[in-house]
C-alpha cells in the first residue's frame, strides 16, 4: 500500500507541475524546501543521520534549484539579494548537517518560509514579473 501512495504522489506531483504557472512552480519548491528542512531537523534530533543526509541533500537541491531560477537581468537587485540570501541558506544548511545543528535549520527555514509568504502575496496580475519566473 505504501508504495502504491508512494506512487500515486509521485504522479499527482507531476501532473500539477505539468500544468503549473511559473510562479506555482516556485510556490511547490519553497513549500517543498520546507517540507525538507523540517524532516532534516526531526532526523537531526532523532540520531537519524542516514535520512538526515537524504533530507538535507533534497533541501540543498530545492534551494540551488531557487537560486538558479532567478532571472538577474529582470529584477537586477532583488534578484543580486536573494541569490545573496539563497547561498547563505546554502552554507547554513551545510553546516548544519556537519555540525547536526538544529538551531541552523530552524534559521533558514525562518527565511524560507519569509520568502514564501512574501511571494505568496504577490497579486495574481503580477505572477508574470516576478524575478524567478523568467527562467522556468
Amino acid at each position: 500500500m505504501r508504495g502504491s501512495l508512494k506512487s500515486y504522489r509521485k504522479v499527482s506531483l507531476e501532473s500539477e507541475i505539468a500544468i503549473a504557472s511559473p510562479h506555482r512552480i516556485i510556490q511547490m519548491m519553497l513549500s517543498g524546501a520546507l517540507e525538507r528542512l523540517a524532516q532534516s531537523r526531526y532526523a537531526i534530533e532523532q540520531k537519524d543521520y542516514a535520512n538526515k543526509g537524504i533530507f538535507i541533500g533534497k533541501a540543498l537541491g530545492i534551494i540551488s534549484g531557487l537560486n538558479s531560477s532567478l532571472n538577474m537581468d529582470a529584477e537586477g537587485q532583488v534578484a543580486n539579494n536573494l541569490s545573496d540570501l539563497y547561498d547563505f541558506m546554502l552554507r547554513r544548511i551545510s553546516e548544519a548537517n556537519m555540525n547536526n545543528d538544529v538551531r541552523a535549520i530552524d534559521e533558514v527555514s525562518d527565511l524560507v518560509r519569509t520568502i514564501k509568504e512574501s511571494w505568496d502575496a504577490i497579486p495574481q496580475d503580477k505572477h508574470t514579473l516576478s524575478s524567478h519566473a523568467d527562467n522556468l
